[in-house]
């Protein structure tokens, strides 16, 4: 089986999407608002640590001047599936809990630190404030 299949298969376990294009709807629409959020070397790695095709997704969106938070991207991606926010914060953290375990808690870290507070739920850890 190819990268891609793999990780849409896994997308599918973790969301549990009752078939391979629903895995892959979710799939491309959180990458591509993943993309839009995303620039420099940062970007560059994720696509890279993805399979082509995902990778292709993530790396063709124009990325915007700064990141939204949190809760503005689940909001994107549920204008993207037509969903509500409740369905599109599931699909957000089935999808991005599987690019953390294929991209490695490195690039995550990085992915994180790019990215305002509150995404680390999103992608499966921790949302830790440090003490004052």
């Amino acid at each position: 089986m190819n990268r891609y299949r793999l990780l849409l298969q896994h997308v599918r376990t973790l969301g549990r999407y009752p078939s391979d294009e629903e895995a892959e709807r979710v799939l491309h629409a959180v990458l591509a608002v993943l993309g839009s959020q995303l620039t420099g070397e940062e970007r560059c790695d994720l696509a890279a640590a993805l399979p082509e095709r995902a990778g292709a997704v993530c790396a063709n969106q124009i990325p915007l001047p700064a990141p939204v938070a949190a809760p503005a991207f689940v909001e994107a991606v549920a204008r993207a599936l037509n969903t509500s926010r409740t369905a599109a914060r599931w699909d957000t953290s089935s999808v991005l809990a599987a690019v953390t375990d294929l991209a490695g808690d490195h690039l995550t870290d990085r992915l994180l630190a790019r990215l305002p507070r509150g995404y680390a739920l999103l992608f499966g850890r921790a949302d830790l404030t440090a003490a004052a």
